[in-house]
């Protein structure tokens, strides 16, 4: 395995100032009140750690003492221990009230905790809504989810714990120094110097460690992508016995994964034992030296009491420093976790600048006058509601426009990297409810031109309009909205099927998905479920056959009523026989709508008043199947089987 370089790993550090005060405005955020209680909660217990060890130097100086002198001279029964008891019972009121406030403090932070990474997950989720598909294309699902679980699950420890664990050792440093300073500021010069030193040594290889736990949480990503890819293509590395290859590959990246893993935690758990040591030579050097004043440098103010409070504040002192190196293993892995986290929501969202938006419209002759978006869409009525195009203007004024499902291409190029072109010069026109179908081997752009209609890219050069609008023009959201697709990969969610049906307009009720599925020849194996439409469906259906789930998915399209539908290879996974039911479904579909059908059976775009022969990302080709089969060209091979799509 190749070394890491050392100048990525610096740019990669995630313990910056800037990932710092990000991840505590979602502390100080909403929950300022409660963290603020937290801090009280930890001041007072340090208080009470504080007093508890200076009031050692009072009970061997006020009362031990005189108790041995007492004993010595004139007998132990005559010692008074009744002050003692008071004393004894005053310490114990402290330490029962710092236990209270820790444990106070503690589910205050557990709420907090937990509220917070359930506004970073929702944070994340929206944000991940407004990604381009261009997002999900170059990035492995798995990694996408380990930002959910394992990166979220560092924060989850870092909140919880490592946070607490800071505000209490900081205040308690800060207390437990104040508490030297007044005992003896002579033996608190050496403890400083020491602190100083662990400090110095923390900053040095906690930077190496956070480094390394960065690369741990990108691998750790990378091994989930992986191992989610290879579940969902078992079937294929069965098929071909690729076994040996995927297991080689998998330990590639564990190894990957194990290297840095290893590297973080090595220098993560030096820290600990590193602090430990340097604690228990200062515990040392602090009794020699405030012995040595004692006794030799004859200084009044430093009794034995002075000596025992004073090394149990230097154990108290040294100990929150320990306890922050023990925090660094939990504290790096958060901070890598958030890190990756905020290059996740810094992700730039979809760009849009449309302004355009689709409505319903009530029809009152020739004017359109806007209703909700829930008004169901009335047909054949005097009284008839229908999409519209709503057009704002500079002065505030507002008109619309029929939505007629007119589609032009005009001198279109379009590439995915910048570099290749895929699409040259793509000049069409759709007219209203027109059926415009696409064909030629795999590879010629027929998807990629309707991914263009879709705006799920945007084009290099030249101009899509939509019923004589930009489709830049048109908001996103809306000019999906009117577009219907069923795509050759189905993708059914967890729930009913009658859910899976309404996915095309929540707002339709449950006559409006039976006629739907009644449309797409889809009623008749829904009502032989076990719970007919109620039943549940899971992982992609896989209950059912390939077959019933694209009817379902064209069931969902036709609910949606859009103006305009695109059927990507829609009966590609149906056999023959079933392809006949549905086609009968899908001419009611398309009847009154402009269509534009990808396939590779011709037999499903014979019927189309234009057809479209795509090679090479160019329109070789166009006219109905009567004229290109007389024209004798690539569509009359293809027809003839003279040649074969691929």
């Amino acid at each position: 395995m190749s070394s890491i370089d050392e100048k990525t790993l610096e740019q990669e550090s995630p313990l910056s100032m800037k990932n710092i005060k990000r991840l505590l405005s979602y502390l100080t955020g909403k929950y300022k009140f409660l963290l603020c209680l937290v801090v009280v909660c930890i001041i007072l217990a340090s208080i009470v750690a504080v007093l508890s060890n200076v009031f050692i130097k009072d009970l061997l100086d006020d009362y031990v003492m005189p108790f041995l002198k007492t004993a010595e001279t004139s007998g132990i029964n005559a010692v008074d221990f009744s002050g003692l008891a008071t004393w004894i019972g005053k310490l114990g009121l402290l330490y029962g009230f710092a236990v209270l406030v820790e444990f106070f403090s503690a589910q205050i932070m557990m709420v907090i905790a937990n509220n917070v990474l359930r506004n970073v997950r929702d944070e994340m989720f929206r944000h991940m809504q407004t990604f381009p598909l261009s997002f999900f294309d170059t990035h492995a699902h798995g990694d996408v989810m380990s930002h959910y679980t394992n990166d979220v699950d560092a924060l989850k420890e870092m909140i919880s714990q490592g946070v607490p664990t800071t505000l209490s050792s900081c205040i308690s440093f800060a207390a437990n120094l104040i508490g030297m300073l007044f005992l003896c500021w002579q033996l608190t010069i050496p403890v400083i110097i020491g602190t100083a030193a662990m400090f110095f040594l923390i900053g040095k290889i906690g930077g190496k460690s956070a480094k390394y736990f960065m690369k741990q949480q990108d691998s750790l990503g990378n091994v989930n992508g992986y191992i989610e890819e290879m579940a969902n293509g078992q079937k294929v590395i069965k098929v071909f016995t690729y076994e040996k290859r995927a297991i080689q590959r998998f330990d590639q990246k564990n190894d990957e994964l194990c290297l840095n893993s290893t590297k973080a935690n090595t220098f993560a758990n030096i820290m600990m034992p590193l602090t430990d040591s340097i604690g228990k030579v200062l515990y040392v050097l602090v009794a020699f030296i405030g012995g040595f004043l004692a006794i030799r440098c004859h200084l009044s103010v430093i009794t034995v009491g002075v000596i025992a409070s004073f090394l149990q504040l230097t154990r108290a002192f040294v100990e929150p420093v320990s306890m922050m190196s023990g925090q660094m293993n939990a504290i790096n892995m958060a901070m890598a976790g958030a890190e990756r986290i905020f290059r996740f929501l810094d992700e730039e969202s979809e760009p849009d600048e449309g302004y355009v938006t689709l409505v319903r419209c009530r029809k009152d002759g020739e004017k359109l006058i806007e209703v909700s978006k829930e008004t169901p869409l009335v047909h054949n009525s005097n009284d008839d509601y229908v999409w519209a195009w709503k057009h704002p203007h500079g002065d505030g004024t507002m008109t619309y426009s029929l939505v007629r499902g007119e589609v032009c291409f005009t001198d279109v190029d379009f590439s995915y990297d910048g570099k290749k072109t895929v699409l040259h010069d793509i000049t069409l026109h759709a007219m209203p409810g027109q059926k415009i179908a696409f064909v030629g081997a795999t590879g010629a752009g027929k998807t990629t031109i309707t991914n263009l209609i879709n705006r799920f890219y945007d084009i290099a050069d030249g101009k899509i309009r939509y019923d004589d609008i930009n489709i830049n023009k048109i908001k996103k959201s809306d000019l999906r909205r009117s577009l219907g697709v069923v795509l050759q990969d189905t993708q059914l969610f967890t729930g009913t099927v009658m859910e899976n049906i309404r996915y095309g307009n929540l707002s339709a009720t449950e006559e409006e998905c039976i006629a739907a599925a009644k449309l797409a020849n889809a009623h008749d194996f829904i009502s032989k479920l076990p719970q007919g439409y109620d039943t549940l469906l899971t992982a992609n259906g896989s209950e059912l056959s390939q077959g019933q789930r694209q009817l379902i998915s064209i069931a969902r399209a036709a609910v949606a009523d859009p103006p305009v539908m695109i059927l990507d290879e829609a009966t590609s996974s149906i056999d023959t026989r079933t392809e006949a039911i549905v086609q009968r479904g899908m001419d009611a579909l398309m009847e009154n709508r402009t269509v534009f059908v990808i396939a590779h059976r011709l037999s499903t775009v014979k019927n189309s008043e234009m057809i479209m022969v795509l090679e090479n990302g160019r329109i070789i080709e166009q006219g109905d199947h009567t004229s290109l089969v007389a024209e004798k060209g690539k569509y009359y091979q293809l027809y003839t089987g003279a040649f074969e799509l691929e």
